[in-house]
């Protein structure tokens, strides 16, 4: 599955300096962070509503569809702003020795310190 991601990091770095008249991802980082973080925004909105819809028994491709344009649309976010997936791989991975409340609490932790 990292593969995977990693492909898809190469493919949106080099996208990002593509002609926006040829890539839906070179026309988002072209209308900058604004217009990336709208499309996430409305992926995210479109994906609780799948999941709204599967949870009541209906819909379960239109909610892999959705969560899909989420997570794509999020690695464009990071590519924007020059990450990539392999960071918050390794933030999950670090969150495999925790706890979710210790987690939670660290996190709540780190807010107070900076």
């Amino acid at each position: 599955m990292n593969e995977v991601l990693k492909q898809l990091d190469d493919i949106l770095v080099q996208r990002k300096h593509a002609d926006p008249e040829q890539s839906y991802v070179a026309s988002l980082h072209q209308q900058g962070i604004n217009k990336i973080l709208e499309k996430v925004g409305e992926e995210c909105v479109e994906t609780i509503l799948a999941a709204k819809d599967y949870a009541a028994g209906d819909g379960r491709e239109k909610l892999i569809y959705e969560t899909a344009d989420l997570w794509f649309h999020c690695l464009v976010m990071l590519s924007h702003l020059n990450l990539d997936s392999a960071e918050i791989l390794a933030e999950l991975e670090r969150r495999f020795e925790l706890s979710g409340l210790e987690e939670k609490a660290s996190r709540a932790n780190r807010i107070v310190e900076n």
